[in-house]
């Protein structure tokens, strides 16, 4: 008894110290990275601060505790601001946007239960890049008039192009200027080019501050400067982040008498359910390629543990959330071993929220529209979009008709374009490698050697129907289907159909492997 306790405490002691040298130390730097883009994503949803700051704090405790993932962080994402910000309004209040969320999050333990994670598989990498870049181009330029210390809500309402449309455009325009400020414009300039000269300088030698912390810290400071000794340019109340000391007592929760009357909030759970989903897994598949002990995610527990966080954040009044690369990332390269790093980010944060509302307050609105352009950036980089056109038309189409059409309409139906369009050029293939065929002569007579594609489909019924009538009489036929996993029974019916027109025109055929079929006689 005393030898197992020794070895219990040996290991504890193992553990402990581990805690202490890797997952504490990377908790700290996941937390500084989360604590900015939680309040960033809040204001870009247009949702209060607290949405953002429990949907992290659910993330890292909740989700993480039940993810298998040792290294994914989970929280408010910024790819789905813009289905966010648009439900919001769309949707008539936050009550009824919250109940969207904890649907969604029902549909994706539903989708884990009944082991369904691997449907993504069927979505081409094309249109899931072009929805992701579609989100950093509608992200980027949702924050340029907060660039300008632009605070109206008004302009999050819908997607990128209503702000130009001709019935609102010089009202937008003119708002702006009204509400605009010279100290913000200082600020986030001089932010965005303190977070460029960052990353580019110090952030390998200083690898324990995030970019996107420290830029807070600057902004904070120079609002101070700017407030303090430039009063012409000074900035408003307005202009910096305000969260009511006792923040529990904004909560707001979801409209459950709104469940059965309005059709529109299953549609919203159904795309913040997909869009979730999608960032969710494509995140623990990159991370899990970065991970050290090549440890696999198993992606059924993932939307699990995904969608249990995002019925509980829907509940609480909380954004959605998904596994984020970002944080998973930074947790990775701070040396994180085990999903505590993840859990113990979630109680800095909660720390943050119960003590230390006063010091956040201090944060201009305009530094957390930098950090969000450079979250927009890395979704829509251009070095991504000119590695997509490298690899041909047929790749480049689709993602740049997937990003139009989300532009123009909404995540979900510009989505479902992408797809659609990609499977004109899948039809296309499937239409052309139904069979190869091979043409000899011997003397005067033509012998054809006809090789059957691994799988025939319908699709191909009128390429091999054509092919089979021109071949000439008093041919040599061999149709081969040695190599073929599957053959469509149309196919089987027209070769059916070909021996006995084969016999008609004196041609001699040969069908090697080719199962027989009744075909319909009408007599």
């Amino acid at each position: 008894m005393r030898a197992i306790m020794s070895s219990l405490n040996r290991r504890t002691k193992f553990y402990f110290l581990s805690f202490l040298k890797h997952d504490f130390k990377a908790s700290i730097t996941v937390f500084f990275v989360a604590l900015p883009l939680c309040l960033a994503i809040s204001q870009a949803s247009g949702a209060p601060f607290y949405s953002g700051l429990l949907a992290g704090i659910i993330g890292g405790l909740i989700v993480a505790s039940i993810s298998s993932s040792q290294l994914s962080v989970s929280g408010p994402a910024a790819g789905l601001t813009a289905i966010c910000a648009a439900a919001v309004t769309n949707l008539g209040g936050l009550e009824i946007f919250f109940l969207s969320v904890a649907l969604a999050g029902l549909l994706q333990i539903l989708l884990g239960v009944f082991k369904l994670g691997g449907f993504t598989h069927f979505i081409p990498s094309t249109v899931i890049k072009g929805m992701l870049a579609a989100i950093g181009i509608i992200l980027i330029t949702k924050q340029i008039p907060l660039l300008m210390g632009y605070d109206q809500p008004d302009f999050w309402s819908n997607e990128l192009f209503n702000i130009f449309t001709l019935n609102n455009s010089f009202s937008h325009l003119g708002s702006i200027y009204k509400h605009s400020s010279a100290g913000a414009v200082i600020i986030a300039v001089s932010s965005l080019l303190f977070l460029i000269i960052w990353k580019n300088t110090l952030a390998k030698k200083i690898e324990f501050l995030p970019a996107s912390f420290v830029t807070v810290l600057f902004a904070v400071l120079l609002a101070f400067i700017i407030n303090r000794f430039f009063p012409q340019i000074t900035l408003q109340a307005r202009h910096f982040v305000n969260i009511p000391k006792n923040i529990f007592s904004t909560i707001q929760f979801p409209n459950f008498n709104a469940l059965l009357s309005n059709a529109a909030i299953w549609q919203t759970a159904v795309v913040i359910c997909l869009v979730a989903t999608l960032e969710t897994l494509l995140s623990i598949e990159a991370i899990d390629k970065i991970d050290p002990y090549k440890r696999i995610t198993p992606q059924n527990r993932e939307l699990i543990a995904q969608g249990t966080g995002n019925f509980i954040s829907g509940l609480l009044g909380g954004l959605p959330i998904t596994a984020v690369i970002v944080r998973s990332s930074a947790n990775a390269e701070a040396g994180a071993k085990t999903k505590l790093s993840g859990i113990v980010h979630g109680a800095w944060l909660l720390l943050v929220v119960l003590f230390a509302i006063p010091l956040v307050n201090y944060i201009p609105f305009c530094v957390l529209a930098v950090i969000l352009i450079r979250t927009g950036y890395n979704l829509a980089k251009p070095k991504m979009i000119l590695a997509v056109y490298r690899q041909g038309r047929e790749q480049f189409l689709p993602f740049i008709v997937t990003v139009g059409a989300i532009l123009f309409t909404d995540i979900l139906k510009g989505v479902l374009i992408g797809i659609v369009y990609s499977l004109y050029f899948l039809v296309k293939h499937t239409y052309k490698a139904g069979f190869t065929i091979k043409e000899n002569k011997d003397g005067h007579i033509h012998q054809f050697q006809i090789e059957l594609a691994l799988n025939v489909s319908f699709l191909n019924k009128k390429r091999i129907r054509d092919m089979l009538d021109k071949i000439p009489p008093y041919s040599k036929v061999t149709i081969n289907g040695t190599d073929s996993v599957y053959i469509d029974n149309d196919i089987l019916e027209i070769f059916q159909e070909f021996r006995k027109k084969a016999h008609d025109r004196h041609i001699d055929l040969q069908l090697l492997s080719i199962p027989e079929v009744e075909t319909l006689n009408v007599h």
